[in-house]
């Protein structure tokens, strides 16, 4: 039986960047590994946040990588602690926006997770999507 990593992912405007897909491979190509995306939810449209999470998984999933996902809190460290699972994760990836935009890196996302969860946490800064789109076009 092969082991397997189980990787916790924690991102919402930067769920399907390129930034994080590549990350989120490399870590696929040191062995076999799924990823659970937890999602904080921004604002009160749980609908969006569901078409927008499963926009992002589809994204992992198309470059073939497992993964699924939860909606949670929308206090990024709160969504954490209610999807954390010591038995379940082996490790944890933040995306976060560039420092000058990002909220969670105002409050220190990272170090407050990896404190929290006591694992190695992996910092990605990403661009969403549709404007690395935009500044490519």
């Amino acid at each position: 039986m092969t082991w397997k990593a189980n990787v916790m992912v924690v991102a919402n405007k930067t769920a399907d960047s390129p930034e994080l897909l590549e990350v989120l491979r490399a870590r696929a190509a040191q062995g076999p590994a799924e990823f659970v995306l937890v999602f904080p939810q921004t604002g009160t449209d749980h609908a969006g946040a569901v078409a927008a999470m499963e926009h992002a998984l589809e994204a992992m999933r198309n470059t073939g990588l497992v993964a699924t996902g939860v909606i949670c809190d929308h206090d990024p460290l709160v969504a954490v602690q209610e999807a954390w699972d010591p038995v379940r994760f082996d490790e944890v990836i933040v995306s976060t926006l560039p420092m000058n935009t990002s909220r969670w890196l105002r409050v220190d996302l990272p170090r407050r997770v990896a404190t929290v969860t006591g694992v190695s946490v992996t910092h990605v800064v990403a661009t969403p999507r549709e404007l690395a789109e935009r500044m490519s076009a």
